[in-house]
């Protein structure tokens, strides 16, 4: 089918049936697949296709594998024998695995991945002067690449003689081999830099993030008298939502093809509203794709443990099993991968964007955030001890400030377009930051700060057994989805992440948060400490600081309320609704020095990172707005044409005066959106030329949010009031029912 032209009604009804009936094939070939894993026992091959630290341990000599412990644990340089020695043994595991090349895999400021592959062949010259192929990994190789890598963005940071990246290994994230039908390749998790060492990626500043937090955590502990602590990790479980499409439906959508989302389409009569789907048998088409991506993701040592349908049809959720903050980032990148990946095989097209369907809900990513320290105590949850109980009201209050200090740099970490359609949404919390923590635990911690105690029934509390301090709830977990950052027991849930988004970049801000949050907690303890009687009043007294400090970025109710706006304003909360409004707190020093300080991002980072992100806004809007009127203009607007068309021959071949009357009404109503849409459609197509001679990114951004984002949503409604009159086999293409409930058919 050309673009401006109008299928006839056997064109329509045979694409969509040949959608379909390759699809039932597909589904039918997938279920009869009877391959590894299906029945063997998940224990039995998971992490088959990782070499991490248990794997070192067992193939490489002891004193190796203690020099590479000595590197991770104190920062201290790998020797290159050390080096030699594990990629000696990887380059073994990998071509007895079937690997045949490998690459530095890493996580560029483009929200995706890279990589480049070389072979481990190298070439040796026999004493005849014959040429020998051997495989061949060096530790040099191993350790640092140096990527032609001069078009990835920078924003700024690199200058054209300076312009290559160099990539370095991540000995703390599990080297993993991806399988396909083209063969195996050993995948290496690395960090990305430029010539000057500026981070070029974002997986350096998480990193970064993940030693400030356990170095300012540790220094605050010791003072609480935690003197045996030596690191304390943040641990993250990421819940990504996705939707799963016909392959055939989506090769249809040029909106889709080109944006992850449709840009325009009618609600269909039946939507979500039934709730039917939250939680329903799993249709077996999908179930059958879900095994089958669980499976990839089990050999690569991902511990995904929940898999459900979501509250819109054809949305799905998949969970892992928590893990330290940098691997589980890792992991979710590899996971969304996977889905994508997996997805194709079964005629499916894995959708991770926030909103890709108007009226229903969109996808987010639920990022569940904690902190233990190396005897594995979380330190979000109460415990068996007045200590265990009294630390984890003091990091609750420190957590709690570091929300309230920096919750504009936190709502900047998870600005994208995509999140823009889903923020403030039924199924999102609003854009504004706030924190969640259920009913007893705020009358505890006002209590705190009135100096009162409160008592609770038994069933509910932990008796903390130190005078003056409070009962703490053991499991009052949240039930307000309204809430962006809730406490749910014994972690945070930051639930405003989008669903497309690399958690490195939030879980970096919000680790440099809670890090500055412990720096300024251990200078007023300190203080403290020289004027109370004891440590434990001491650590009271800063709790009920911090309670006070921290009391209007707290909030209970109905984040989708209008009051809550009106109130959230007078309580002098940031209010930054849109990603334009959003990234210009990266361009705020004052706003931002605290990840400076931490030592996270370098001023130079984050003005490139402001750069980036703009750009990335802008081209963002302008390909979804041109995608919208190309598809006006080759698509609705002939199928309109055709209808009116079709309405006034019937209308003359008519003798009844009456029903010719009521066909002239109906060819009224349609020419009034007809020239509603070429009118709209001139507006946008206006709006972008006049975008296309300004060279001011900035501007470029805020025209965009303000006014050509607009004459797009007055398009897109004068093309879904199109597809309500046009007769089913004029409109050309596939429309939300048969998109969403296709696969409720298996």
């Amino acid at each position: 089918m050309q673009s401006g032209t109008t299928p006839s009604q056997t064109d329509r009804s045979a694409a969509l049936k040949l959608a379909v009936l390759n699809s039932i094939k597909r589904m039918e070939r997938n279920m009869a697949y009877n391959g590894q894993g299906k029945t063997t026992p998940i224990s039995e091959y998971f992490g088959s296709n990782t070499f991490g630290l248990a794997q070192m341990r067992e193939k490489l000599p002891r004193d190796a594998y203690q020099s590479l412990l000595n590197t991770l644990e104190k920062g201290k340089k790998l020797p290159k024998e050390t080096a030699e020695a594990i990629a000696s043994a990887i380059k073994e595991w990998s071509v007895t695995k079937g690997a045949t090349h490998f690459c530095h895999w890493f996580q560029p400021m483009t929200g995706l991945t890279a990589e480049k592959h070389d072979a481990f062949i190298s070439i040796q010259h026999s004493q005849h002067s014959e040429l020998r192929v051997i495989e061949r990994f060096t530790g040099s190789q191993l350790i640092q690449g140096e990527p032609d890598a001069s078009s990835f963005p920078s924003g700024g940071m690199r200058s054209t003689f300076e312009a290559r990246g160099y990539t370095a290994w991540d000995p703390s994230s599990p080297l993993f081999i991806v399988e396909d039908e083209a063969g195996k390749t050993l995948c290496i998790p690395t960090v990305f830099f430029g010539y000057h060492g500026q981070a070029l990626d974002n997986k350096t500043p998480l990193l970064r993030s993940v030693e400030a937090l356990s170095k300012e955590a540790c220094e605050f502990l010791k003072l609480l008298g935690d003197v045996d602590v030596k690191r304390v990790n943040a641990t993250l479980g990421a819940e990504q939502e996705y939707f799963l499409i016909d392959k055939n439906f989506v090769s249809l959508r040029p909106d889709l093809m080109m944006t992850g989302r449709t840009l325009l389409g009618s609600s269909p009569t039946r939507g979500q509203q039934l709730e039917d789907h939250y939680f329903g048998s799993i249709p077996s088409r999908v179930l059958t794709y879900m095994q089958d991506a669980e499976m990839e993701l089990y050999k690569l040592g991902i511990p995904v443990k929940t898999r459900h349908n979501e509250v819109a049809p054809s949305q799905f959720e998949v969970a892992p099993i928590f893990e330290d903050v940098n691997i589980a980032s890792d992991h979710n990148v590899l996971l969304m991968e996977v889905l994508k990946k997996t997805a194709l095989r079964h005629g499916l097209v894995c959708l991770l964007h926030e909103k890709p369907f108007a009226g229903i809900n969109g996808s987010g990513k639920h990022n569940n955030w904690s902190m233990s320290n190396d005897k594995g105590e979380n330190l979000l949850e109460p415990g068996t001890t007045p200590h265990q109980n009294l630390r984890f009201l003091v990091v609750l209050s420190i957590i709690l400030k570091a929300v309230h200090d920096h919750s504009d740099v936190l709502r900047a970490s998870i600005a994208s377009p995509g999140n823009d359609h889903r923020l403030g949404a039924n199924e999102a919390p609003p854009a504004i930051i706030s924190v969640f923590l259920g009913s007893l635990l705020s009358e505890i911690l006002d209590s705190i700060e009135a100096g009162k105690a409160l008592q609770a029934t038994e069933s509910q509390i932990i008796d903390l057994g130190v005078t003056k301090i409070p009962n703490i709830s053991r499991d009052y977990t949240d039930r307000n989805r309204t809430s962006p950052f809730a406490f749910t027991g014994n972690k945070f849930e930051f639930r405003a992440v989008g669903s497309s988004q690399n958690v490195a970049v939030p879980m970096s801000v919000l680790n440099a948060a809670v890090a500055d949050a412990f720096q300024k907690a251990s200078v007023k303890l300190r203080e403290l400490l020289k004027s109370k009687k004891s440590r434990d009043e001491a650590v009271m007294e800063l709790v009920r600081l911090n309670v006070k400090a921290t009391k209007t970025v707290r909030f209970e109710g109905n984040g989708y309320s209008d009051e809550w706006k009106a109130d959230a304003k007078k309580r002098g909360l940031p209010i930054l609704n849109s990603t334009a409004d959003a990234l210009e707190v990266l361009k705020d020093k004052g706003a931002t020095q605290f990840l400076v300080n931490q030592g996270v991002l370098t001023e130079e980072e984050i003005v490139s990172r402001y750069h980036i992100n703009v750009e990335r806004y802008v081209k963002t809007l302008e390909i979804e707005l041109k995608t919208l009127a190309e598809i006006a203009q080759g698509y609705v607007v002939p199928a309109v044409e055709s209808q009116i068309t079709r309405l006034s021959a019937t209308a003359s071949a008519l003798t009844s005066a009456s029903v010719k009357k009521t066909y002239g009404d109906r060819v009224k109503t349609i020419e009034k959106t007809l020239e509603r849409l070429l009118k709209g459609l001139s507006a946008l197509n206006e709006g972008l030329e006049k975008l296309s001679g300004s060279h001011d990114e900035s501007k470029k951004m805020k025209t965009l949010a303000t006014t050509t984002k607009v004459l797009g949503e007055e398009l897109r409604n004068a093309c879904d009031e199109a597809e309500s009159l046009i007769a089913d086999e004029l409109w050309p293409l596939p429309k939300y029912r048969e998109m969403l409930f296709s696969n409720s058919l298996s």
